[in-house]
């Protein structure tokens, strides 16, 4: 992300309001950004990160995983930061083309067509609940591994169900706690992390021959 000093002194203005915290800074620099991007301070209590989800997810992107995300509001917020940074490939599940099956969303039938091709992706959940729930029974099942699971969409009809299976798996994960979330919040957690991956990986890989 490009900053202006504006954009500092917005920064600035969050870190007086959010005070002391618990975060590591990796995962205050994530919490911030999504403060940010939504001025909605609840999010310093809602987002959850399991334990070395960061480093999981800087090793995959440094790696050039797969992203796989599930609409296309977050592939584009993501691929402009990922252009300039990992180049990582990004697949979007309502853009996939699929055969029709009743009972799935084209959503979900498109995650669930990815998951499979890509097994150990990065999957980014920002909108739909039918994807989220295609993603975590082929979690339960052990047919997929993924590097990293970020989960934000707006949750009204599962409450924590979901998120609760995934904190029990050994899936690293990043997700929003509770109904809030959005589009916004996804794209604003992922780029967090492109920035704060490249910062940790991008002199080795420019210097690569």
């Amino acid at each position: 992300m490009e900053w202006h000093i504006t954009d500092a002194q917005s920064l600035s203005i969050i870190d007086q309001e959010v005070g002391e915290h618990s975060f590591s800074p990796a995962e205050y620099e994530i919490v911030r950004r999504v403060i940010y991007e939504t001025a909605d301070f609840d999010y310093r209590n809602l987002i959850r990160f399991s334990d070395r989800a960061l480093q999981a997810g800087a090793a995959a992107l440094a790696a050039r995983s797969t992203i796989v995300v599930d609409v296309p509001m977050v592939q584009v917020g993501v691929v402009s930061n990922l252009q300039k940074t990992f180049a990582n490939p990004v697949y979007c599940s309502s853009e996939t083309l699929t055969r029709p099956q009743k009972g799935k969303t084209r959503t979900a039938w498109g995650i669930e067509t990815l998951a499979k091709r890509y097994p150990e992706a990065i999957f980014v959940v920002g909108q739909s609940q039918t994807s989220l729930s295609s993603l975590v029974s082929l979690i339960n099942a052990e047919e997929i591994r993924p590097a990293l699971v970020i989960i934000t969409p707006a949750n009204f009809l599962t409450g924590d169900e979901f998120r609760l299976q995934l904190h029990d798996s050994s899936i690293p994960y990043i997700y929003i706690n509770g109904r809030k979330g959005s589009c916004v919040v996804a794209v604003a957690i992922t780029n967090a992390l492109i920035d704060l991956s490249w910062q940790a990986y991008g002199q080795d890989m420019t210097a690569t021959p």
